[in-house]
């Protein structure tokens, strides 16, 4: 097949002399964009998230207007809390889905945190959420 017929579309993003910009969701991480915006037309981000020198997460509750989105953790480690979840330690190999508008935070990162993070539109809004109300537990019946 002659080169001109490939997609046009198609991308690499290599490691070595890639950047790191402080311009993202969040101002405690830097993020790499890793072209995926580009090459899908707008359908799909993914980037690479560290963790910035200095700076922790607000722990604030949010949502994301999202369709799909999920983060593989390649160094490091953080604490997150999920609506009807609880909190959940993530730490190097961790791979985790976070479900369409589920309401969660981030708690603490470790310094070395790095993370893939691949989120579907591109394009998508955050939203600010009040503390999820508390889980209640079953009633106890009285034995006596």
């Amino acid at each position: 097949m002659p080169a001109k017929a490939y997609p046009k579309r198609f991308n690499v993003s290599h490691s070595k002399g890639a950047k790191f910009s402080r311009r993202g969701l969040r101002g405690y991480f830097e993020y790499r964009d890793l072209g995926i915006l580009r090459a899908t037309r707008g359908k799909v981000v993914a980037h690479v998230i560290r963790a910035r020198r200095g700076k922790a997460p607000h722990g604030d509750w949010h949502w994301h207007d999202v369709d799909v989105q999920f983060v593989y953790v390649l160094k490091g480690s953080a604490v997150f809390e999920y609506e009807g979840i609880g909190r959940v330690a993530m730490k190097a190999g961790t791979c985790f889905y976070q479900p369409p508008r589920i309401r969660h935070r981030e708690l603490r990162h470790s310094s070395d945190l790095q993370m893939v993070e691949f989120v579907s539109p591109a394009k998508f809004r955050t939203y600010p959420a009040e503390k999820p109300a508390a889980r209640k537990s079953p009633a106890r019946r009285s034995r006596g």
